[in-house]
């Protein structure tokens, strides 16, 4: 059938894999594969286009000579050509053959692995390999033991090796590269070398088995989505790590912990995001989560930053666990839990008036030199003089650490955030979290109006918790310029009374409990104080200084506590 210049430059372009037949007995027809059809090609598709070329030599059963010698050269001019089979239309030699090389050249193209210039693998493979191995390597010791080998080969191929097979594949690596065998184990180069083996034996699939299994595509850029399920937020939800993702990022610390010390240094860290396209932590890390006496991140500190990336950004926590190699450590088995999971909806836990999560969401907001980076930086530990010694383009706008509320650990992730007037909006993530806390300057006479103003434009009509913290305390307190005062502001809208706090005193965590156990209980004032004794209570402040009002918040919660189990109760029978 004829074709149209246009008709044929559309198909080349839609094509998988491009077949040029030539005739063997004929010079004219060999010559105008290179004349005419591979430039064509090019100029469809482009000088560094990627579609593989199969050269077809048909008639052969006209000659008694094969071609091969004078095809080779082209093959090594046009690095697209992935072989070059001869075979006869009319008996049907080598049909079948060409028809194979063709499948094979789009499953397993050569092109993106293979530089048959330069001889050797190309600088996207090495790379692609370098990971997996770093990935293999359990133990971290730049070596592959029998034991990961083994493990390597389940994963990536299904089976266990035969016996003597891996020493059959040691002795090869030794003969072609000598440094590819270390303490009796495969190194980094010996791997790289019998990836090479495969692809010069023609054994492309088995390379791309191993890229496949580890999330990488045709053009050898990972599809993080193919390792780890991506997420779908709806409206008032979050993502959490499940435990599966927290016990494979407590391995991946203890992997690379090579010293043991319980901390991750600045090297060790690098080493650890080594298998990433890029270092995903900054040196403001250092002031988001608790760390050591050389200021280095500790397992706790690792684990709270982890779960601050799911809450604020968790493609990008998706993302990192498929690059770090989630999918190859996590259990093998079906239905396996996946490393992110989103919680219930918000509207759900207030309904109940209690919340599942493990993470959450306070934003503190207040007006100028109200100290909000400072009393956010307490959370951590750190006292005044330490915050003012965070370099400016350092300072961090999250902080998380865990607290512990009523014997289960949690997060609480503080949202320092910046609104430099009443007026300014803030937006839905902002004004969804699970609890709000509400920071003046209790030494300036016209600080608290602002916070005023925000509770009352955003929170007033939802059914957030909301504390009030009356911060510089050490400053002294004077009246505030507002039609009331913050304590009868707290009484009239049913909050808890104002927290006092200060930089400059031994820090402590009681606000950020308060905040955490409000935020466990949106809406339920009750469990704020019914689960702390008595000599607490007033330590926690959640309540005020009349014990008569006291002991009836009490009472109140305990006939409401009890009609719940009598209901229960009588149901039940």
């Amino acid at each position: 059938m004829e074709q149209t210049d246009a008709e044929l430059e559309t198909q080349l372009e839609r094509a998988d894999v491009v077949c040029i037949v030539y005739a063997v007995d004929d010079e004219d027809s060999l010559d105008s594969v290179t004349d005419h059809w591979l430039p064509l090609l090019r100029v469809t598709l482009g000088q560094d286009h990627t579609t593989p070329v199969i050269l077809v030599g048909n008639k052969v059963d006209q000659v008694d000579y094969t071609t091969m010698e004078a095809v080779m050269p082209i093959m090594n001019d046009y690095e697209e050509i992935e072989t070059c089979v001869e075979c006869s239309a009319r008996n049907l030699k080598n049909i079948s053959e060409m028809f194979y090389f063709a499948q094979k050249a789009v499953l397993h193209p050569s092109a993106p692995l293979w530089n048959y210039h330069e001889k050797d693998l190309t600088d996207s493979c090495k790379r692609a390999l370098s990971r997996i191995f770093k990935i293999c390597d359990m133990d971290n010791d730049n070596i592959l033991s029998d034991q990961e080998l083994a493990r390597f080969q389940r994963r990536c191929f299904n089976m266990d090796l035969e016996p003597g097979t891996l020493d059959s594949l040691k002795a090869v690596v030794q003969k072609n590269c000598p440094e590819g065998i270390s303490n009796e184990g495969l190194s980094s180069k010996g791997f790289l070398t019998l990836n090479s083996l495969f692809i010069q034996r023609g054994r492309h699939e088995t390379t791309w088995t191993i890229l496949r299994k580890f999330g990488y595509a045709d053009d050898l850029t990972i599809q993080p989505d193919q390792l780890v399920p991506s997420i779908t937020l709806s409206s008032g939800t979050t993502v959490e790590l499940t435990q599966t993702g927290m016990d494979f990022l407590t391995s991946l610390f203890a992997k690379h912990d090579l010293d043991q010390d319980q901390a991750l240094s600045p090297q060790e860290l690098v080493s650890m995001f080594s298998t990433c396209p890029n270092m995903p932590w900054g040196p403001e890390v250092y002031y988001q989560v608790p760390t050591n006496n050389k200021n280095w991140i500790g397992l706790p500190g690792y684990l709270a930053l982890w779960n601050l990336t799911a809450l604020l950004d968790p493609v990008k926590c998706g993302e990192l666990l498929a690059h770090l190699g989630f999918d190859y450590h996590a259990p093998y088995v079906p239905n396996r839990q996946p490393p992110l999971a989103t919680t219930k909806d918000k509207k759900l836990d207030i309904a109940k008036r209690q919340t599942s999560k493990s993470v959450y969401s306070c934003l503190v907001v207040g007006p100028r030199d109200a100290g909000k980076s400072t009393f956010c930086q307490r959370f951590l530990g750190r006292g005044h003089e330490a915050t003012a010694d965070i370099p400016a383009d350092e300072k961090p706008k999250s902080i998380v650490n865990s607290v512990v509320v009523y014997g289960q650990q949690k997060y609480l992730v503080l949202l320092d955030t910046d609104v430099l007037s009443a007026s300014d909006c803030l937006n839905s993530t902002q004004t969804g979290c699970d609890v709000i806390c509400l920071v003046y300057d209790s030494s300036n006479p016209r600080s608290f109006e602002y916070c005023a103003r925000i509770y009352l434009r955003y929170f007033s009509t939802t059914q957030l918790p909301v504390l009030v913290v009356a911060n510089k305390s050490d400053k002294g307190v004077v009246r505030q310029d507002y039609i009331l005062q913050p304590e009868a502001f707290c009484a009239k809208h049913r909050l808890p009374p104002p927290q006092k706090a200060s930089a400059r005193v031994v820090p402590a965590k009681d606000i950020f409990l308060k905040l955490a156990t409000m935020a466990a209980f949106p809406r339920f004032q009750a469990a704020w104080m019914l689960f702390y004794r008595g000599r607490h209570l007033k330590q926690l402040g959640l309540v005020g200084e009349d014990s008569g009002m006291l002991k009836f918040t009490i009472g109140i919660a305990l006939v409401a506590m009890g009609g719940i189990f009598a209901f229960r109760y009588f149901g039940n029978r």
